[in-house]
């Protein structure tokens, strides 16, 4: 973003601590796809991860532990609120659940509610859900000067869902997510993909204005917005 979309700083945010934290480093953004039970995640360890959502549920089986958490969806945030306190890390908070789990040293809120545009580098004024937590965390990413972003668990695809935005109950195993039991039994918004390719497009267009990148090194991944690469070449893990 130019410096002019940067002049708006909120100099009352809490946020403004991250800004240009990461400069010009590589951070990871894993989602929760199935495909991350595919994959060997050991290289995480090294690497400044964004976790999303219930990631929470796959960390003892992973064996890594996110810097960052981002949440955005209510619901998703009253069924985790408990785990989230219990979490070592900074987490980020959509303001559609802060009455739920307030700031505190380690919580950040973020304003998501009914912000216009597609892409905020300027966080302190809000941070667009664009139908997708990722989108969420990209606008983190770029706000705290990440040169690379690599996503992972981005599997795009749904075996089991219905209408667009449309609350539903998982009855059963939840297949949708590495964990049979990410949903099971609780009620969830159906994706709206199609739009959150949308978002990922004004992401993928911020971040290649200022010479930086995304890319998708999800295995087996079905979205194709972002340049594709095979996460064990890409980390240097032996075959």
């Amino acid at each position: 973003m130019s410096k002019m979309q940067f002049d708006c700083f909120d100099p009352s945010s809490r946020l403004l601590r991250f800004h240009d934290l990461h400069q010009g480093e590589r951070c990871v953004i894993v989602c929760n796809g199935p495909s991350l039970n595919r994959m060997d995640l050991s290289f995480l360890r090294k690497e400044v991860v964004f976790g999303l959502n219930k990631i929470y549920l796959g960390l003892p089986k992973f064996g890594f532990y996110p810097r960052y958490m981002v949440a955005v969806n209510r619901k998703v945030i009253e069924q985790s609120a408990d785990a989230f306190r219990k979490m070592n890390c900074v987490k980020f908070i959509s303001d559609r659940g802060t009455d739920v789990l307030p700031e505190d040293a380690l919580t950040y809120r973020i304003q998501t509610k009914d912000m216009t545009g597609r892409f905020y580098g300027d966080i302190t004024r809000g941070v667009r859900e664009g139908h997708t937590v990722t989108h969420a965390a990209l606008q983190l990413a770029y706000f705290m000067g990440f040169r690379q972003v690599v996503i992972i668990g981005m599997d795009h695809y749904f075996a089991q869902s219905g209408p667009s935005n449309a609350e539903l109950e998982m009855r059963g195993a939840d297949p949708n997510h590495f964990s049979p039991d990410y949903f099971r039994g609780s009620k969830w918004d159906a994706p709206n993909l199609a739009e959150s390719e949308i978002s990922y497009r004004a992401a993928l267009e911020a971040f290649s204005a200022v010479g930086r990148e995304i890319v998708d090194a999800t295995y087996g991944g079905h979205c194709q917005v972002f340049p594709k690469e095979n996460y064990r070449s890409f980390f240097g893990l032996k075959d």
